[in-house]
């Protein structure tokens, strides 16, 4: 009921999104770690506590201005009593944990509009006098706040999106099923990106081991008994991003004619390998299914004792798929890996960069980002820092 309340109701919302640490109690609002200054003059925290109106499962406007506090009495800098918000001295019990020693009244003439204008008010007045004695004393702690299995895939709230009210927009990206094929460098970064959205299963396939040199062109900084223990690339990675999302579906197959049909299942798939007789066997697969995609390539040579090169990124959607073909767009050629990579040179940093530019197109395809140009082929130059668009609907 707290989180479903906390949910629903804006006030209380903005009051988690603004960093403040609060929760729900025997139909009690919470606020802790809010600083004060004792009769000592030291800054201590209490508990800021108010009843709460209820219309089902959303706050309304508050019926009292009265609020409980636990703690000692709060203090100005010169450690006397802040009176003007005095009422009664009281000990109530809001549960095994929970007890507040005073109560406050202080009453706007139009009464609090709701719950963050009411505890916000309260928590200016007892704080101001602790800032000003230690301009860290905040009770804006931002805590981590935990969900549940029915309420988010994420381990904790995507407070990121509350924050900067774009809950709406990243719900576009909420879809059933999300598959990385091949986890090199570009995969593993595609990863990294796609576990911090609302995806509610995101399949991994690859059947390598993750190495050392693994880890100078992947997300992170593995310890060496990481290493030593050579696991597999899904395992590793599944490690680092099921501590943030909880459905991660890992396979240690290489994607072939014996399981090609998994990928049946999925709502959009990244392809991040450089084999083209795999790649052609997938992608045949997805056209006949309709099923939109991204494939992601690097061409990296050295000449003159430097790299040049590009980075591409290919979509195919339910709207356009006939360039790949027609326009030649990914090479399906047996010798893809050896040509494509040029003696397999990646870099981190153009890795990262195709993942990026990747996941930016698949968030344009579900209309998170506008998209203007509605590109299915692009391609950036190193050398001169361009960014071509192809292949528009």
């Amino acid at each position: 009921m707290s989180r479903q309340l906390i949910n629903h109701s804006p006030d209380l919302r903005r009051l988690v999104d603004e960093g403040y640490d609060i929760e729900i109690k025997s139909n009690y609002l919470l606020v802790k770690n809010v600083p004060y200054v004792t009769p000592e003059k030291k800054v201590a925290y209490g508990i800021l506590v108010s009843s709460l109106d209820l219309a089902g499962d959303i706050t309304t406007k508050p019926h009292s201005h009265v609020v409980r506090f636990g703690g000692h009495y709060p203090c100005n800098m010169d450690g006397t009593e802040i009176t003007q918000i005095k009422h009664q001295t009281i000990t109530q019990v809001i549960d095994e944990k929970v007890t507040t020693n005073y109560s406050f009244s202080n009453k706007p003439r139009e009464g609090y509009t709701d719950y963050y204008h009411k505890m916000t008010t309260y928590i200016a007045i007892i704080s101001g006098p602790a800032e000003a004695i230690d301009d860290t004393a905040t009770a804006k702690i931002f805590p981590v706040i935990e969900t549940d299995e029915q309420e988010s895939v994420f381990m904790y709230r995507d407070n990121a999106s509350s924050r900067v009210d774009i809950n709406l927009v990243t719900s576009k990206l909420e879809l059933g099923k999300v598959a990385i094929v091949g986890l090199g460098g570009t995969g593993s970064y595609i990863l990294d990106l796609v576990a911090k959205t609302p995806v509610r299963q995101i399949f991994i396939f690859d059947g390598d081991r993750f190495l050392q040199h693994n880890a100078f062109r992947t997300p992170g900084a593995p310890a060496i008994e990481e290493l030593r223990a050579a696991p597999f690339k899904v395992d590793y990675l599944k490690g680092i991003y099921s501590k943030m999302h909880r459905n991660i579906v890992t396979s240690k197959d290489f994607i072939d004619e014996t399981n090609v049909d998994q990928l049946k299942e999925m709502d959009f798939v990244f392809l991040c390998i450089d084999k083209g007789c795999a790649k052609k066997l997938i992608i045949d697969l997805l056209e006949d299914c309709d099923i939109p995609f991204i494939d992601v390539g690097m061409g990296v040579e050295r000449a003159d004792n430097k790299l040049f090169g590009l980075v591409r990124v290919t979509t195919s959607s339910k709207q356009k798929r006939n360039h790949i073909q027609e326009n030649n767009r990914i090479s399906f050629s047996a010798e893809d890996g050896e040509d494509e990579y040029s003696s397999n040179i990646q870099i981190a940093d153009l890795n990262s960069l195709n993942a990026a530019l990747a996941v930016i197109k698949w968030k344009k395809l579900f209309g998170f980002y506008a998209d203007l140009e509605n590109e299915h082929h692009s391609l950036y130059t190193i050398d001169g820092n361009i960014l071509c668009n192809e292949d528009r609907l």
